[in-house]
């Protein structure tokens, strides 16, 4: 199907065993990105899901039936066992769709966006499998490098310690990245774009059979940033989420 940039991927999966986990980076990963961008929904649309408090701010919605046909076609493809046999072979483990996009889909961040530090789940919800492999695309072509936003990738085990790379979310930019090594990952600069700016992505997961040791945990788990800790009565209101040094 002539919908992603095959070279491209192929190309960066060269560079995938990286540091502090391994991940990668594909540019013009969409054939046709302008017609996705401009499918998603309004910013003040009803039908997102929001999160605002201690440690995210952005919508999202994972509704099939809102999606349409461009952005139907892209994520039918994404979690198509065509693209997902190619992801597994790069990888190198058995992968499996999540068809049902358990907090994925469609993303956005408005001014003030933020995702602090944080592991993913580890044990999907629903299913009997493990979370490995992330795959965001970043859609707003207005975006610029100061709006903030970026991809940050952060050291640490039980915390999130060191930011050590961050990623812009340049237009058409894909990130992949395996989400089962330690992987503390989230916003490293907070959204500042003008309003009508949004930082607009799709995120699709993919799930592998679970390993004997793999981490029980079944929702994120989210780390403090800089001025948070001393936030005691939101810290106290969501202690399950946080991991504190």
């Amino acid at each position: 199907m002539n919908i992603i940039n095959f070279n491209n991927l192929t190309l960066a999966f060269a560079e995938y065993k990286a540091s502090p986990f391994d991940h990668c980076v594909i540019d013009n990963f969409l054939i046709n990105p302008d017609t996705i961008e401009d499918e998603f929904l309004d910013y003040n649309s009803p039908h997102w899901l929001e999160y605002n408090n201690l440690v995210q701010h952005k919508k999202l919605n994972c509704d099939w039936f809102l999606f349409p046909p461009s952005t139907y076609q892209l994520i039918a493809y994404l979690n198509s066992p065509e693209f997902v046999d190619m992801l597994s072979k790069f990888v190198g483990c058995k992968l499996y769709s999540d068809p049902g996009l358990q907090a994925g889909g469609w993303h956005m961040h408005g001014t003030g966006g933020s995702l602090n530090p944080h592991l993913d789940y580890s044990i999907h919800p629903k299913l009997p499998l493990q979370r490995k492999l992330n795959l965001i695309i970043y859609l707003s072509s207005d975006l610029k490098e100061e709006h903030g936003g970026h991809f940050g990738l952060w050291t640490g085990v039980d915390t999130p310690d060191a930011l050590v790379k961050e990623v812009a979310p340049a237009f058409n930019r894909a990130v992949i990245f395996d989400t089962t090594q330690n992987s503390w990952h989230g916003l490293s600069r907070v959204c500042t774009a003008p309003e009508g700016i949004y930082r607009k992505s799709i995120a699709i997961y993919y799930l592998t059979d679970l390993p004997t040791n793999a981490d029980t945990r079944s929702r994120a788990l989210f780390g403090l940033v800089d001025g948070q800790e001393l936030m005691a009565a939101d810290i106290d209101a969501c202690p399950h989420l946080l991991a504190i040094k």
